[in-house]
């Protein structure tokens, strides 16, 4: 089997996917705009070429790489990065070369446009806030009129919480649109919710491999936008709501052979049209494992491998590990730069130590979303992922 995986450099941590690719018989070829030098050691060795571009942006230069090691080795059988960013190209490319193991061309819009979205919720029967795509300052006002204000702006095809606004009365609403940039928007009912999500490997029939639920905070765009710290954990087993509904949209989007990272809202009250206090309710859907390290605190609360069952769907359409039984919570809580804390790095490394299991400053890319330095543990209730959080981010 002939695997290309694109940019697989970037996060770092996915030299495990293709080292888990390499130990199942996979021939893994890899293209990016990252000198070979730079490539960690443990990509470099699992790896059985690398092709540089000098601008991933350029179509062209992608495709010739494709078009070499099509040459080379002979047929290609999967294109994937496990990147949001790169959907739209893994998608193309697998339609220019027949590609048949992943989504071709004509289907991602489903994948990429928030406002699409919401037919497939709907076939899932998952409630979802209303949503109007804005087109002139008309609908907006007439969107609002509809459901009140807060409402939140975010970009139709957007990665993450970039350019996402809640927005709480009209002057805001004049500042955001006056320094919006030329994008497609949408606006979106505000919900006032825990974010939840469901993260999946399915197979070729949309059947899960392996399930996981992680806790985030309320609003990942506000810890953009306001420099806020992250934290959030992952959970010992999915709530079976979450699992009931998260499966249901797996099979809506006809997710197939992936992992997938599924967002949605726990109701803080009840809400009118989407249901009681603590009802699931759609948020959006991402065609790419979780960002940052959590694919990491997946495997310490499950004691698995989530980069062995990814590769392991590739290669047999099924798991070859174990069920593990050692579950427990996983906890991740960053710092930033601009702040002071109570604890020192020392004091919780003393305090904390056996229960870390990795303690990093973050790449540069990640500050915005994530901070600039961050600390994960393992915990075994909630109140200890609690005590974990406030004891790191508590400021002076």
């Amino acid at each position: 089997m002939n695997f290309i995986f694109i940019s697989p450099h970037f996060p770092y941590t996915y030299w495990n996917f293709v080292k888990r690719l390499k130990d199942n018989g996979v021939n893994v070829l890899a293209i990016a705009d990252a000198p070979y030098d730079q490539l960690s050691y443990e990509l470099k060795s699992a790896l059985t070429e690398y092709y540089k571009v000098n601008n991933m942006e350029d179509y062209s230069e992608v495709f010739k790489a494709v078009a070499f090691f099509s040459f080379k080795y002979g047929k290609i059988d999967w294109i994937e990065s496990n990147n949001e960013y790169w959907l739209e190209s893994d998608a193309r490319l697998r339609t220019d070369f027949n590609i048949t193991s992943g989504t071709k061309l004509d289907e991602i819009s489903k994948y990429k446009s928030k406002f699409l979205m919401k037919e497939f919720y709907a076939k899932a029967k998952v409630p979802s806030p209303r949503c109007k795509i804005v087109e002139n300052k008309d609908e907006i006002a007439d969107f609002i009129k509809e459901v009140g204000y807060p409402i939140i702006l975010k970009p139709d095809n957007g990665v993450g919480a970039s350019h996402t606004f809640k927005i709480s009365n009209s002057r805001e609403l004049k500042d955001v649109v006056e320094k919006l940039p030329n994008t497609k928007y949408v606006m979106e009912e505000f919900i006032d919710g825990d974010i939840v999500s469901y993260d999946v490997i399915t197979d070729s029939e949309c059947n899960p491999l392996f399930e996981s639920q992680t806790n985030w905070p309320p609003s990942i765009a506000d810890i953009v936008n306001n420099e806020l710290e992250l934290s959030y954990y992952t959970v010992p087993e999915v709530e079976s709501e979450l699992k009931k509904l998260g499966r249901a949209t797996v099979k809506a989007f006809n997710v197939k052979s992936r992992f997938v990272h599924l967002e949605f809202f726990k109701l803080k009250k009840a809400k009118k049209g989407l249901g009681k206090k603590g009802a699931i309710v759609a948020l959006e859907v991402n065609m790419r494992p979780a960002g940052g390290y959590t694919p990491d605190m997946m495997n310490y609360a499950h004691s698995t491998d989530v980069y062995k069952i990814w590769a392991d769907m590739v290669a047999y359409n099924k798991s070859t590990l174990t069920e593990s039984r050692d579950d427990h919570y996983c906890v991740y809580a960053s710092r930033r730069d601009k702040y002071n804390y109570v604890h020192s790095h020392d004091e919780i490394i003393s305090k904390y130590g056996k229960n870390i299991v990795a303690s990093e400053r973050l790449p540069e890319l990640w500050y915005g979303a994530m901070g600039n330095y961050m600390y994960t543990a393992h915990a075994y209730s909630e109140e200890e992922v609690n005590e974990f959080i406030q004891f790191v981010q508590e400021k002076a």
